[in-house]
């Protein structure tokens, strides 16, 4: 019986595919949960006792330092998760033979012409993507069993989640105002649905990038504006800004995202969803959630 190992179950991604993969042994850092084991991945030799410990034939690794920000004005603690953290998992995989799934970014490239493909050149604007380059690149070198997974957007149903439609949705809800960017594009990717890709490539034999996200390329403010409009609210709250408005410390890739159409190819069983079925699907989440 095959045995898998989230690093990093306790976010939305690993939430997400915990439940697509409901036997894994799944860990946290920061958010602690009875049911995770806790692994801080910038500890190589506690990374190595739980690998060979569980001895898993597939690893999937979403943890991270994810605040583009925070890297930018804390590059030491950047390095020390997303790429020395990441390769020890990968060392770690590689010792024991499991498959890898790492999650990369679409941050990795400049976002000049945007969305990218698989094969498009990298060139990395801020801090985070450097890092989650170096991070495949480490992949590349150490595990040949592995997927890199670039994501975009990633939005999904969780409590008290910092996701940009959790967020919106809490501001609507409260009568508060919300700044969003006009000029910075992607590819809005439902957790699910990406759990549910993750799940059918990770079975599969295929090895290398892909870009498990949604079909539609949209504008953050289109994007708001489509949340706002299939959870009821209207769109008078959103403040369209321009991206230097926001004077965040961490340049924004503009026309940013990735192509998910060599990846749609590769899925047999899966169909990556497009954002008002995505927002839909959520929506329907929420409203059946148990009250806490």
């Amino acid at each position: 019986m095959s045995t898998s190992l989230i690093v990093g179950a306790s976010g939305l991604v690993g939430g997400a595919l915990r439940r697509v993969f409901p036997d894994a042994v799944g860990t946290y850092y920061r958010n602690p949960a009875s049911d995770l084991t806790p692994l801080d991945i910038t500890d190589a030799a506690a990374v190595d006792a739980l690998v060979a410990r569980i001895r898993p034939d597939l690893i999937l690794l979403p943890a991270a330092q994810p605040n583009v920000d925070r890297c930018e004005t804390e590059a030491a603690e950047s390095e020390r998760v997303n790429v020395e953290g990441t390769r020890h998992v990968a060392m770690a995989a590689a010792r024991h033979g499991a498959r890898l799934v790492y999650f990369s970014t679409d941050y990795v490239f400049d976002g000049a012409a945007g969305p990218y493909a698989p094969d498009a050149p990298t060139a990395p604007i801020q801090t985070y993507g450097r890092h989650k380059l170096a991070a495949e690149r480490v992949i590349q070198a150490t595990v040949a069993d592995h997927l890199i997974a670039r994501i975009c957007g990633v939005y999904g149903y969780q409590p008290d989640g910092k996701n940009f439609v959790m967020a919106l949705t809490r501001l609507a809800s409260s009568g508060q105002r919300m700044r969003v960017p006009s000029d910075q594009w992607g590819t809005p990717t439902l957790a699910d649905n990406l759990a549910d890709a993750i799940h059918e490539l990770a079975l599969s034999d295929y090895r290398g990038i892909v870009h498990p996200v949604g079909p539609d390329y949209l504008a953050r403010i289109d994007f708001a504006r489509l949340a706002a409009e299939v959870f009821g609210y209207t769109p008078d709250f959103l403040d369209p800004v321009s991206t230097p408005e926001l004077r965040q410390p961490a340049a924004r890739p503009l026309r940013g995202g990735v192509d998910n159409r060599s990846t749609q190819a590769l899925l047999r069983r899966t169909r990556l969803v497009g954002a008002r079925e995505g927002l839909l699907f959520m929506r329907r989440q929420m409203e059946t959630a148990p009250v806490a």
